[in-house]
């Protein structure tokens, strides 16, 4: 008989018990002539000693305006060293850090704030197309909750603060109390929390702690072997767990250099940040080494420090995997699994993995983490056979802001939270991603629930209807598809149009399909795969699954 799908990780390597502020001054300490953070784009370099007082200055700076501990502050804004400022300094006086998404529009933005009564807002003053303070300034009224907006570079504008005024230097006084208040502190305590989508399609607030996050960012690069003083390059979100945790937090605890090659993805810049700062490891989706490896400034470039780091946010081809060992010599780039609710990581390939199993499996189980997958009695499955993933350990999350009932439904009373996804595991206990329970669209690396979508949509007068669904696509994975019954005649572009500037860019559908009716179950509920397979075909798509 095969052994069930249950897997522990290794406990020898205790858990780090501190708070991200107790580490931030031990690793600052120590490693004070060491680079902490370069924001190439910003022309900012800091060395671990540099980002001390600057986080201190803005902690104080934070603690000047009333801000005390459980009080929720959101980050509005792309990559920049600003973010990390940030991020330390709430951690340091115990404020919980609200991560907003850079691409969020009006409805979203006045949701997140909304949700989890955000006393302040730090906002970039814009980013690409987004005019953060004009959206701001609409919203202010409805925003009860909101005291403090405090603005990224620029003129300040009217009722705005400016975050540079709050890097005033403190005083012996402040400072003192500063360091009282990081005694008081617990590494339970909720920290952070980070938007992710459900079928219900509102989002949630997944709230994280110090323990949380500090420990899994440890273990993600100490599975990537960074060592003090490397580099390393990160393009992806520092909104998402990718970014925050694996990147700012992973360098801080080993004393790395994290590096920030420009505000949003662009292939050159990673290129350039890579050759110029010797970075020893990347961070990225599929598509942001599809998009390198394609670029004519490739050929030429000396990326010989080049030697770790990870591929994830979706599935990672072979091909593209041997490409970017042979053509960007990144022969230790690993995989890695998981999602906001643990941390994020759960499941990582290691540097001495085949390359069989680093695209066939989202390698083994991580550190004080424990993993089952089961049946729908609730029983673990024999290896080999397709479970639901359930995790528990450390790196779960205290649970969703002020939602009991629906904390309830996704951790259940033994700890385990069910991730939705389903798996199988080998033997070895290497574990592959099979498919999801949920109807999750994964492009380009981002996370799109269609109930959000359709939800929104359901807002258009015209339309009686709607499913969304992910096709195929060759560059981004999936892209999302509106399959709409409408009540009167209405274009595409109608339905395109009614979500510019109210949602994220990336969850607008590329494509739109009327139909009088959708596909039905005797018990009413609709078929997705046979709208996702009937509308490959009419659109001409490439189904990978079947390829």
């Amino acid at each position: 008989m095969p052994e069930p799908s249950h897997v522990v990780g290794a406990t020898d390597q205790p858990l780090i018990e501190c708070t991200i502020g107790q580490m931030f001054d031990r690793i600052t300490e120590h490693h004070a002539h060491t680079l902490a953070l370069i924001s190439r784009h910003q022309g900012v370099r800091l060395t671990y000693g540099d980002l001390r007082a600057k986080v201190d200055a803005l902690a104080c700076g934070f603690h000047r305006l009333g801000l005390r501990k459980g009080d929720r502050v959101g980050i509005w804004a792309p990559n920049c060293a600003e973010w990390a400022l940030t991020q330390y300094a709430t951690a340091k006086l115990g404020l919980i850090l609200v991560n907003v998404n850079p691409a969020y529009q009006l409805s979203e933005i006045e949701y997140a704030l909304t949700k989890v009564g955000c006393r302040a807002l730090v906002t970039a003053t814009r980013f690409k197309s987004s005019d953060y303070i004009g959206m701001l300034q609409d919203l202010r009224l409805r925003l009860a909750a909101l005291e403090f907006a405090i603005q990224m570079g620029g003129d300040t504008a009217s009722n705005f603060l400016s975050f540079d005024d709050l890097l005033n230097p403190p005083t012996p006084d402040e400072l003192e109390n500063l360091r009282r208040i990081g005694e008081t502190l617990s590494a339970k305590d909720a920290i952070n929390i980070q938007f992710t989508s459900g079928t219900t399609g509102a989002p949630k607030g997944a709230t994280l702690t110090h323990r949380n996050i500090l420990n899994n960012g440890h273990f993600v690069v100490d599975a990537i072997g960074l060592k003090s003083g490397e580099a390393l390059c990160v393009p992806v979100p520092l909104y998402h767990c990718f970014g925050m945790v694996m990147g700012n937090l992973g360098c801080l605890t080993h004393g790395a250099t994290i590096v920030y090659p420009s505000e949003a993805f662009d292939p050159v810049a990673v290129l350039d940040a890579l050759e110029a700062e010797r970075c020893v490891g990347l961070y990225a989706v599929p598509t942001m080494f599809i998009a390198m490896l394609e670029h004519d400034s490739l050929a030429g470039r000396d990326l010989s420090a080049l030697r770790t780091g990870i591929m994830a946010g979706s599935p990672c081809p072979i091909e593209v995997m041997k490409r970017v060992i042979g053509e960007l010599g990144c022969s230790g780039v690993t995989i890695a699994y998981g999602m906001t609710e643990t941390a994020p990581v759960s499941f990582q390939s290691a540097l001495d993995d085949p390359i069989e199993r680093r695209v066939s499996t989202v390698g083994r189980i991580q550190p004080h983490a424990e993993v089952k997958l089961i049946d729908e009695t609730g029983a673990i499955v024999p290896r080999g056979t397709s479970g639901e993933l359930c995790t528990r350990g450390y790196l779960v999350m205290q649970g969703y802001w002020n939602d009991d009932t629906t904390t309830r439904a996704a951790i259940d009373a033994d700890g385990f939270m069910h991730t939705g996804d389903l798996a199988q595991m080998d033997e070895a206990g290497y574990v592959n991603i099979s498919g999801r329970l949920k109807d999750m669209v994964i492009r380009g690396g981002e996370n799109i629930y269609p109930r959000e979508v359709e939800e929104f949509l359901y807002q258009h007068p015209k339309i009686l209807d709607v499913q969304v669904i992910g096709l195929p696509d060759d560059t981004y994975g999936e892209e999302l598809c509106a399959c709409v019954i409408a009540k009167d005649p209405m274009s595409e572009d109608e339905v395109r149009g009614f979500c510019q500037g109210q949602i994220a860019h990336y969850k607008i559908p590329r494509y739109v399909a009327f139909m009088e009716s959708f596909p039905m179950t005797v018990t009413g509920k609709v078929q997705k795969f046979i709208l996702r397979d009937r509308l490959t075909k009419e659109f001409g798509l490439k189904d990978s699954r079947t390829a």
